[in-house]
């Protein structure tokens, strides 16, 4: 695994206060620092506001670059099928506000809308930033192990997508690390892209981070989806 050196180099993030705006030299860096490049018409382009996740974007020491792409900040009301030869990945995280207990889930899709993978489990006390950080983590873990080097990574909380889409500021050194750890991950895919989604198009990945908080150890589908999700598994592939 690569490892990001130029991370633990950097100021932590920090909360910017009200009504300012990032100096000229800021500007500067953004200007000379790698391009982002769009995937389609309705992407739009990333601007980086957070340090250490603005390293994700170099890998390997600086020799190779990954291309990051992020859509615009408009949210899709339904699941959409990736193109061909990406595999989507729709995450979600679930805390309960009566104990604060969490668990995650997701499920990877390719083109045609066939499931092609599904993972749940609990995470133990945490709150719902953590829970949808650590649900995207894992996803890209499998994606690694699973040799998947085009991901479109979709989830319906939209302050941690702009968190990981550098649109907003990390805030809590939980969420921190979770960066950190999606950070050396992605070095290791040729593509990535990183949009929000409405609750009603992330059904899928919500059903398995529910079946994660009756997981009694970490579970990962393969083929065979679960039947709690079937349903929305085939109304997306008919939408999409």
């Amino acid at each position: 695994m690569a490892r990001l050196s130029a991370a633990r180099a950097l100021p932590a993030p920090r909360r910017r206060s009200r009504g300012t705006s990032p100096g000229e030299a800021d500007i500067r860096r953004r200007r000379g620092s790698v391009m982002l490049r769009v995937h389609r018409a309705d992407l739009g382009v990333l601007r980086r506001r957070n340090p250490v996740l603005g390293c994700i974007l170099v890998g390997g020491g600086g020799r190779r670059i990954l291309r990051l792409r992020a859509y615009s900040s408009a949210s899709a009301r339904t699941w959409r099928k990736p193109e061909e030869g990406w595999m989507k990945l729709n995450f979600d995280g679930s805390s309960k506000h009566s104990t604060g207990i969490a668990s995650i889930g997701g499920v990877y899709r390719d083109h045609d809308g066939a499931f092609l993978l599904g993972y749940a489990e609990r995470i133990g006390t945490a709150t719902s930033s953590v829970a949808e950080l650590a649900a995207l983590r894992r996803g890209l873990e499998l994606a690694v192990r699973n040799g998947w080097r085009r991901v479109w990574a979709e989830g319906d909380s939209k302050a941690v997508v702009d968190v990981v889409c550098d649109r907003a500021d990390v805030q809590s050194e939980e969420d921190l690390r979770l960066c950190r750890e999606i950070a050396a991950l992605l070095p290791q895919l040729d593509d990535m892209a990183v949009s929000h989604v409405r609750r009603g198009g992330n059904k899928v990945a919500h059903g398995f981070a529910e079946l994660g908080h009756r997981a009694a150890r970490p579970r990962v589908w393969r083929a065979a989806p679960p039947d709690e999700v079937l349903w929305f598994l085939r109304r997306d592939a008919d939408r999409g």
